[in-house]
């Protein structure tokens, strides 16, 4: 028995340290380890040598900063994890493993209108389909991550209040998923997943503090600070689509009037240009005419990147982040969306904090929330299992 304090006990909470940066960043040198742990070099490479005997992590040879280094991730044989996504129009799987390597991905057509159930039905198949493609057994999986369009208590998984799943009202998500599954289920909302997808693999790698803005049929910003998701004590942080721009304007889904929302998101500014484009238009459309130079398409995203804007200026005001990602669809209009987007910022928010601001698009597509479900499984689970009954250094 390891008794507090003791060198076996330090011991363990160092090898434990070294895995949960590993498992964070998916990948780091031996420098990085130490300099991200605060451990020596001697003890890293101590520890290194220790987890790669015990199976928990593999080794390769690498290059950094054009010097041999050594590569430590976690073993790609020490577990699999699953990655569930429903938005508004899709469901998206992933199966990854510990090292952050994407075994099998894909996604599908979901309607809108489907119930909880339903919606599980399909994503269990589709995880079985993926598993079969990737040649891996269900009993590796050690945890799934859910990603879901809506706000979630962060203490019960309960799903709040949403327009966009109207037949998920009410739900438990995570505990309906787990029951299925027999396997821990981590939930979190969309942008908050996709905040987490482009810190590990996108266009916020290596910043410590940010916010990711997804725009779709909804507005939500995912806030990364000190290296961690920021859900607040009730798991609605970053719900600046409800940020009001007009007290007089269209009423928004949740009772108020002139939200940030009602101006920006997809179902409220398509109809804009149904009459001359048609009412089977998608945002996915409009950002491609845009780029090939439709003027009214360039007009209506130039203006959602205004309010978008506006309220990226909030968050300067507030948070002061180095970095703002922007996600969705509108990512691919570029400068088209980020040009206006940095004109309002540049006029709203206060001169120090815009002149630190770096603006980029999103790297993921939509592909960052289902990779933040993964990443979030990543975070999330104990690094105690992966470690067993070892011994105290010598």
């Amino acid at each position: 028995m390891e008794t507090p304090g003791s060198q076996s006990s330090l011991h363990r909470a160092n090898l434990e340290r070294v895995v949960r940066a590993v498992r964070a960043a998916g990948s780091l040198t031996q420098a990085d380890i130490a300099r991200t742990t605060g451990l020596s070099a001697a003890t890293v490479s101590n520890i290194v040598r220790e987890l790669k005997d015990l199976g928990t992590i593999e080794v390769r040879t690498t290059s950094a900063g054009g010097r041999r280094a050594r590569s430590v991730s976690l073993s790609s044989d020490a577990g699999i994890v699953v990655g569930v996504d429903f938005g508004h129009s899709h469901l998206r799987v992933a199966v990854g493993n510990l090292a952050h390597q994407v075994l099998a991905e894909e996604a599908e057509p979901f309607d809108v209108d489907a119930s909880a159930d339903q919606g599980f039905d399909r994503a269990e198949k589709l995880v079985g389909r993926l598993l079969a493609m990737a040649g891996v057994d269900r009993s590796k999986i050690i945890g799934i991550g859910l990603g879901v369009p809506g706000p979630i208590d962060v203490e019960t998984g309960a799903l709040g209040s949403t327009a966009i799943l109207p037949g998920w009202r009410g739900t438990n998500p995570r505990e309906e998923l787990a029951a299925r599954t027999g396997v821990r289920v981590h939930v979190d909302n969309d942008a908050n997943l996709g905040a987490l997808g482009e810190l590990v693999w996108g266009s916020g790698r290596g910043s410590g503090d940010l916010a990711y803005i997804k725009v779709a049929s909804g507005v939500g910003a995912g806030l990364v600070i000190n290296g961690q998701i920021y859900r607040g004590p009730g798991g609605t942080a970053g719900e600046i689509g409800h940020i009001t721009l007009d007290e007089s304007g269209p009423v928004c889904r949740c009772g108020n009037r002139g939200c940030l929302e009602t101006f920006t998101a997809a179902r409220h500014v398509l109809p804009l240009l149904h009459a001359s484009h048609g009412p089977e238009l998608t945002m996915h459309r409009v950002v491609q005419l845009a780029r090939e130079g439709d003027p009214g398409c360039r007009r209506v995203i130039a203006d959602i990147g205004r309010h978008i804007g506006t309220g990226v200026a909030q968050l300067c005001n507030l948070l002061n982040p180095s970095r703002v990602v922007l996600g969705g669809d509108l990512a691919e209009a570029g400068e088209i969306a980020l040009g206006p987007i940095r004109d309002s910022v540049g006029r709203y928010a206060i001169p120090s904090a815009a002149r630190q601001l770096s603006l980029v698009p999103g790297a993921l597509g939509g592909r960052a929330e289902v990779l933040g479900a993964l990443a979030l499984v990543l975070r999330e689970m104990g690094d105690g299992m992966l470690l067993g009954p070892v011994g105290a250094a010598a």
